[in-house]
């Protein structure tokens, strides 16, 4: 019973080792956005196709996908800003270092290499490296 119990202990400790990397434990599969539409509380916000609320919302995306986000209001045009990912290099090469191909390969599959491209583009601003706030101009709509 006691080594069967070992076994068990050491092969749990082993995959966690094994499928682990610096990207999957420094930033994870998913990030928390907060997405805010300037000046309109009003505005249904719409993430990927999907209504996830009103003014301002919070939830998570994946890593490896992009993020469209449409905002509406009575009155006014409907507003689409694409969000684009970025490669995320230090993780990617610490995750090569430390783990070789396996936390490359851990970094790819779950998507843990990418990132909001937060230098490319002033609507996005990194709180953490979970955590990100993504600003809408909604200014062409003067209804509020």
């Amino acid at each position: 019973m006691k080594k069967s119990t070992l076994l068990i202990t050491a092969i749990t400790i082993s995959s966690s080792i094994l499928l682990s990397s610096c990207g999957v434990m420094f930033g994870g599969s998913k990030y928390n956005a907060n997405i805010k539409v300037k000046d309109h509380p009003n505005a249904e916000i719409y993430a990927n196709g999907e209504k996830i609320g009103t003014g301002e919302v919070s939830t998570s995306f994946k890593r490896n996908q992009p993020l469209k986000v449409e905002v509406k209001q009575d009155k006014c045009e409907p507003k689409t800003k694409n969000f684009d990912n970025k490669f995320r290099t230090g993780n990617f090469i610490l995750s090569a270092i430390s783990w070789g191909l396996i936390g490359i390969g851990v970094d790819l599959g779950t998507g843990a290499s990418y990132k909001p491209d937060h230098k490319n583009d002033p609507a996005i601003e990194k709180l953490s490296d979970k955590n990100y706030k993504f600003t809408v101009d909604y200014s062409e709509c003067k209804e509020q």
